[in-house]
């Protein structure tokens, strides 16, 4: 009996969590289980995850929304996480992932998966680095044991994927360090690793000993999602060689991970500017064999700080256009603060904006079907079916409340003088 969703694939066997997601998707099983096969779409689902409702990342799906959530060591409030958890899930998060560094972590992540009914992710290292700080030590002071034994335990635990930073080797580093970047590493479990080689003198323990992260996450069946540790803090540093070069290793250990029966996502930058987005995708689809694609942003402008979730909007709209699959939300707070449940609900309806304008483009029928609902609703005057289908009725029903028109037909911007009301009313009004 196959033991991952990969596996069972290739068998020609249509798991449960895959019939799920060809239902909830409107596509052929069997077509399905050929893309997961290929590898082209991953479907995180850790059996051990009870109350999981699988999803599917990849090519020709729709374009999925992660949103993270998580302590930090000045902010470690459980209530506030399972509110910001519950938040995630009001606005509609595909994916959630818990990158606390404050607090009970492991009591934190159980409350994450008994009450997330969407895929859990994590970042494994963030975990063993806690634990080492709690003993006065280090994250260079780490060994490879400690590290893969939050690997193995997080696993068991029932954790959907995990970002891996196995890209991050001494050889991408001296990339880095000749490239002379503007923000060098800013990415957290990226600079870890690397910090700890320099200090070690010795290479990634997770490129290093791929295969036994193979091992662990094949027997419990997580996806990995190899992490950009290199990716660019600004526009200034967008696709350079240390990018690239983590890029390139990362192309060669998807390769490895599909003959372990391992599914792989593929995570992308960071900040890029607009021209060079497109660009971007089109690269790591190439280099990474067609493996699902999974961007943060990227934020097209480096000075949005308050806005961040808006520069992260439009960006992820063009990568999604472009071939991204899995967009990871930015709140209002990026660079600025943690944010809370406001700020995550804000960060998830924003990026679900860029995603299904992504489906639109990508010509997905559920997603063109809804927006031709929606005008159809306005022609109507269907002020509930209108609500209904917005991607955040809650929201538009709120404001609709605040300013309640002197007539229901219309809205207070225009009020009598709406021109669909005049429309219907005259130049239609004697059609049948």
């Amino acid at each position: 009996m196959s033991r991952t969703q990969l596996e069972a694939a290739r068998e020609g066997r249509i798991t449960q969590a895959l019939e799920q997601v060809a239902r909830a998707e409107e596509k052929d099983p069997q077509e399905l289980r050929e893309l997961v096969a290929a590898g082209r779409v991953a479907i995180p689902a850790n059996p051990a995850h009870a109350i999981l409702q699988p999803r599917g990342v990849g090519q020709g799906l729709t374009v999925k929304v992660n949103a993270n959530i998580g302590t930090s060591p000045d902010r470690a409030d459980a209530a506030e996480e399972r509110a910001k958890l519950a938040a995630a899930l009001e606005a509609g998060a595909d994916a959630v992932m818990d990158l606390s560094t404050g607090g009970d972590l492991v009591a934190l992540r159980r409350q994450v998966l008994d009450h997330c009914p969407v895929p859990v992710g994590t970042v494994p290292i963030y975990q063993a680095a806690v634990a080492a700080a709690a003993q006065d030590r280090g994250v260079v002071d780490l060994s490879a044991e400690e590290i893969f034994a939050v690997i193995e335990q997080q696993a068991a635990e029932g954790v959907d994927f995990m970002t891996v930073h196995c890209g991050v080797t001494r050889a991408a580093c001296e990339h880095l360090r000749r490239e002379g970047r503007v923000t060098d590493i800013v990415s957290r479990g990226g600079s870890f690793l690397a910090c700890w080689m320099v200090a070690n003198q010795a290479e990634n323990p997770l490129y290093e000993q791929y295969d036994r992260l193979l091992e662990i996450c094949r027997a419990h069946d997580v996806t990995i999602s190899l992490g950009d540790g290199l990716r660019p803090g600004c526009l200034a540093d967008a696709t350079d060689r240390a990018q690239i070069s983590e890029l390139v290793t990362l192309g060669e250990l998807t390769q490895r991970a599909w003959r372990a029966g391992v599914q792989v996502m593929i995570e992308g930058p960071g900040h890029v500017p607009l021209d060079q987005v497109q660009a971007n995708v089109q690269i790591q689809k190439r280099l990474c064999h067609g493996a699902p694609f999974y961007v943060l942003g990227p934020l097209v402008t480096d000075i949005a700080a308050g806005h961040d979730h808006v520069a992260c909007a439009i960006g992820g709209a063009l990568a999604a256009w472009a071939g991204a699959d899995f967009l990871c939300y930015v709140t209002p707070t990026e660079h600025l603060a943690l944010p809370g449940p406001d700020d995550v609900y804000e960060g998830v309806i924003t990026t679900r904006i860029a995603a299904h304008a992504a489906d639109i483009a990508r010509g997905t029928p559920q997603a063109i079907a809804r927006d031709r609902a929606m005008a159809q609703a306005r022609k109507a005057m269907d002020w509930e079916a209108m609500l209904s289908l917005c991607l955040d009725p809650k929201t538009a029903r709120a404001m609709r409340a605040a300013s309640r028109p002197a007539e229901e037909e219309v809205c207070t911007m225009c009020g009598r003088y709406c021109a669909m009301k005049l429309v219907n009313e005259y130049l239609f009004s004697g059609d049948d």
